[in-house]
């Protein structure tokens, strides 16, 4: 009777437990503080049923077709509504002369702002807004660009869309191969910078993780003294100290990006301090020349190849990319780069490596699988090898990761219509 008793009383517990657990569940600060916990066991556990590999290389004999080659749409479509400037502004400077730097500057640091889960952008955007008075909060920016709390990237145009769409009364812009000596012009004069570099992960995200990940940083000022940048970082804290040549290894590998906000009066000055890298092709011309300089300096080194490549693809250079991304996986890239860089997607595309393009697709789905670009380029890879209803599939599957994926709507609408 005693053994009856205790059964009954667990057949009837356990449904009560799972429907308040699944209650509780709803409420949406339980469930962010959840998501990612259940993400990064379930990312664990792949990696120990599907350990880590080395990133693919192009095969000796890459497949080719004749199957129609679209170009996928690269603008987002939604236009969300500027909010109103704030009442008080920082000053625009409408006149730049350039002068001696001082040996230190500390820019007013903004209110700052502590990143949740895989939010290092828009915290850190967050941070660089309401240095110009914006109002607005972490939450406004993610629930636009990245509402998933599982989407582990956001790209930097998608954070220059943001601002330009949310913060009408600034200009946005964001340029590639920058210098230390540059940050630290920028900074001298009044600019805060945002950038994108390496970073590293406190903890194993599978089993044999090499830890490397991306993470963004918003430089406010620096000391020649101690060699030191300090900045704004919404992992490690406010008023962070990093030196000079720690900052560069890390910011080379994301090809030196940098995005910078600011009032239109102080264009003109921004113009002089960039000179001929306000250009974009120009920009790029000379972020291309570096790193070639950089391959030359030593070829076994990736990064300097996978700038090449980026570079080479700005200018629909796509053969040229392709070998020199090549050249980078083949001496070895971090496990989770194609998380957040994509330029051999589009190389591989356009010089029409389709197998190629698929198998990097699938290592780049291993791990990140709800990435949205990697399962656009595994769809179009599909198309191409005459897969159209994966790859129609493929597509859906990015939309339910990023509902308003431009680029996914086109290729799904493309495919739909020419199967």
């Amino acid at each position: 009777m005693r053994n009856r008793k205790l059964v009954l009383t667990f057949l009837i517990a356990v449904p009560i437990i799972l429907l308040a657990g699944w209650l509780l569940y709803q409420i949406p600060d339980i469930q962010s503080r959840l998501d990612w916990r259940i993400d990064r066991a379930l990312t664990y556990w792949r990696g120990m049923v599907d350990p880590v590999e080395p990133l693919p290389t192009p095969l000796p004999h890459p497949s080719e077709t004749t199957a129609p080659s679209p170009t996928p749409t690269l603008t987002p479509t939604s236009t969300p509504t500027p909010l109103d400037p704030p009442t008080e502004a920082p000053t625009a400077t409408n006149t730049f002369t350039p002068t001696a730097l001082p040996d230190q500057v500390a820019l007013p640091a903004p209110e700052y702002v502590k990143q949740t889960a895989n939010d290092c952008g828009p915290a850190t955007l967050t941070m660089y807004l309401h240095y110009y008075g914006w109002k607005g909060t972490q939450s406004d920016v993610s629930d636009q660009i990245k509402p998933s709390t599982a989407d582990r990237n956001v790209n930097v145009e998608e954070l220059v869309y943001f601002a330009r769409n949310n913060a009408g009364w600034l200009n946005s812009e964001f340029r590639v191969g920058g210098t230390i000596d540059l940050l630290k012009q920028l900074i001298a004069n009044g600019f805060p910078v945002m950038i994108e570099e390496s970073f590293v992960f406190p903890e194993a995200g599978w089993p044999n993780d090499d830890h490397w990940g991306a993470h963004y940083f918003l430089l406010t000022g620096y000391d020649n003294a101690s060699q030191t940048f300090l900045g704004q970082d919404s992992f490690y804290g406010a008023n962070k100290s990093v030196p000079f040549a720690e900052l560069d290894k890390k910011w080379r590998t994301f090809n030196r990006v940098y995005i910078l906000l600011f009032l239109p009066t102080d264009q003109s000055k921004l113009q002089s301090i960039l000179g001929a890298d306000w250009d974009p092709a120009t920009n790029r011309q000379n972020a291309l020349n570096a790193a070639q300089a950089e391959a030359n300096t030593d070829p076994n080194d990736a990064f300097a190849w996978f700038n090449i490549g980026s570079n080479l693809v700005y200018f629909d250079r796509y053969d040229e990319a392709f070998d020199a991304y090549t050249k980078a996986l083949q001496i070895g890239l971090p496990q989770r780069m194609l998380r957040y860089q994509f330029g051999p997607f589009f190389a591989y595309f356009h010089t029409n490596h389709n197998e190629d393009l698929l198998a990097l697709a699938d290592a780049a789905l291993k791990r990140t699988p709800n990435s949205e670009e990697a399962l656009l380029w595994k769809g179009w890879a599909l198309y191409r090898l005459g897969r159209s209803v994966e790859a129609i599939n493929a597509f859906k599957e990015a939309l339910q990761y990023r509902p308003n994926y431009a680029d996914a709507q086109y290729a799904l609408q493309y495919v739909s219509a020419n199967p």
